[in-house]
């Protein structure tokens, strides 16, 4: 007895084979990049997302959408994994890795339509991305500063990047105000020889008036106050001291227990630990004492504490016109020291004016019964904060999702330090090329999967084309034309060739690069999927 058609499988599994398989996933692919497709590039369209709860959320961010959406099919699960882990690596291009796989795989529809094995065009495939990416290296444009002279940064070119990113995500106006800011505020925490840290940009937001008030604070701003009314709200050329010391009661970190015979032996041992918190405070009213005479007599002095202060330590402290903020959150602790300077202190034994921080204005504002602490008009800051106002929780949340893009954009150009024409225009060239390449250089059947490719490059000109609405056969023939003789992109106004270069339209060179890496290879091993195996425990309890 022959075992050669035998295979052992659930008994309950559901299997979907060959060309049934494949046009499932084809379908998939295709139906996932019919949702995304009109939310490319500025004049996208918005998605609004309702949870279960009732909760609604507007964007066209496509990693908040492929997030937040719900998706059962295995193949669009897939693709939406890759897609957000681009945006994971990069900080954009979401959206063109999804139209990007969409449309290889509905361009690789059309042949095997005819009988032509998936293997070929992945071949072709694989031949035409090692092409893509070479001439992705030679069409770098322009450098953000000279390595020889790090620190001259060509400001006009992180502006054209942040400006980019964020049209495609908030209406020009809009835009065009936070690009400003991101981009001053990328300049303020570049420390010279380290990597831009984004983490030192804190994204504050207050519901209150428009978006139009959202502005840049030079220092930090905490979502917490003072919590004793006798604390001045607002304090004029500051001294900031940091700690990390309890000024309140402790409880033992082990189990403990103490005995007393009598109510004075009690009243003893609540003094004697009273005192040993009252110690720790008279070291920071002396250091105040020393720091506030002469021409800093009127000076301010705040302490910002990570741990907690009781209600008779902030007595002692507002007796003496001090500012006591406590429970700071961890990462304002590293923050501060950076956008005031000073060192965070662990204890109150050795402490010397060294240790401060200096603030030109620090005042409070109560919003509600949320209390906002700002600390601004610092020296040298390598730490700021970007508040974002909004009259909702909606506008607020797509202001700073767009935000944190434009700060990824400007973070990519700073270190890749090199742009590549936008607006489509590499993409036109890159099909325009890899036309011309299979009809004279590539032969066999590679061929096919090298125009497949070429095609699917065109996706993203052509949905920009018909976002913009135009009707994308007619942009697309003038694009084309308009490749023959260099780099041309899409002007969205008119419908019209533009330069990109001269309009200072970019895209970010490493995403790019990793949507060229990534979207192929999805594309291949979807395509090489024959057999689709519905099998374990969820399976068999239905």
């Amino acid at each position: 007895m022959s075992a050669q058609g035998i295979r052992s499988l659930n008994q309950h599994a559901e299997i979907t084979q060959r060309g049934q398989a494949l046009m499932m996933t084809v379908n998939a692919a295709k139906g996932l990049q019919e949702v995304l497709r009109s939310n490319l590039g500025p004049r996208g369209t918005l998605k609004m997302l309702v949870s279960g709860a009732g909760d609604i959320k507007m964007t066209k961010d496509g990693k908040t959408l492929l997030s937040e959406m719900q998706i059962q099919n295995p193949t669009a699960c897939l693709i939406a994994r890759s897609a957000t882990a681009q945006d994971d690596i990069c900080g954009d291009g979401t959206t063109t890795n999804i139209l990007f796989i969409g449309e290889l795989m509905k361009q690789a529809e059309r042949f095997l339509g005819e009988g032509i094995h998936p293997r070929i065009l992945t071949e072709g495939f694989e031949l035409a991305q090692g092409k893509v990416l070479e001439w992705l290296e030679e069409a770098k444009r322009l450098q953000v500063f000279d390595p020889n002279t790090p620190t001259q940064v060509d400001r006009e070119m992180l502006t054209c990047a942040a400006r980019c990113s964020l049209r495609t995500k908030l209406t020009p106006a809009m835009a065009d105000q936070l690009t400003e800011y991101i981009v001053d505020a990328c300049m303020t925490v570049k420390k010279e020889g380290k990597p831009l840290d984004l983490h030192m940009v804190e994204i504050m937001h207050m519901e209150h008036r428009l978006d139009t008030d959202t502005r840049l604070v030079r220092g930090l701003v905490m979502d917490h106050g003072s919590r004793h009314p006798d604390m001045p709200a607002r304090s004029k050329n500051c001294f900031i001291l940091t700690l990390n010391v309890s000024l309140e009661f402790e409880k033992s970190e082990v189990t403990a227990q103490f005995n007393w015979s009598n109510s004075q032996d009690r009243e003893k041992l609540v003094l004697a630990e009273r005192e040993w918190v009252d110690q720790k405070v008279r070291k920071v009213i002396e250091l105040k004492r020393e720091v506030c005479v002469g021409e800093n007599k009127d000076a301010g002095f705040v302490v910002v504490n990570q741990k907690g202060i009781d209600p008779p330590s902030l007595d002692m402290l507002a007796k003496e016109g001090i500012v006591g903020l406590r429970r700071a959150k961890r990462r304002n602790m590293e923050r501060l020291t950076l956008a005031c300077g000073g060192v965070a202190c662990n204890s109150v034994d050795d402490l010397t004016p060294s240790v401060l921080g200096r603030a030109g204005n620090v005042y409070e504002q109560t919003l509600g019964e949320e209390k906002y602490t700002f600390v601004e008009d610092v020296v040298n800051p390598f730490s700021c904060t970007i508040l974002v106002k909004g009259p909702n929780k909606y506008t607020i949340e797509q202001l700073k999702d767009a935000i944190r893009d434009g700060l990824r954009a400007v973070k990519n150009t700073w270190e890749d330090n090199c742009v590549v024409p936008g607006a489509g225009a590499f993409f036109l060239n890159a099909s325009h090329r890899l036309s011309q390449m299979a009809l004279n250089e590539v032969v066999g059947r590679q061929k096919l999967g090298v125009v497949a490719f070429a095609e699917a490059l065109l996706v993203v000109p052509k949905t920009l084309a018909e976002n913009s609405g135009f009707d994308r056969h007619d942009v697309l023939v003038r694009l084309q034309e308009g490749a023959k003789r260099g780099f041309v992109g899409l002007d969205i106004d008119s419908g019209e060739c533009l330069d990109p270069i001269a309009a200072g339209i970019y895209d970010n060179y490493r995403v790019l690069r990793q949507i060229f890496h990534s979207s192929p290879v999805i594309a291949s091993q979807l395509l090489l999927v024959d057999e689709l195996i519905q099998a374990g425990h969820g399976q068999k309890k239905q």
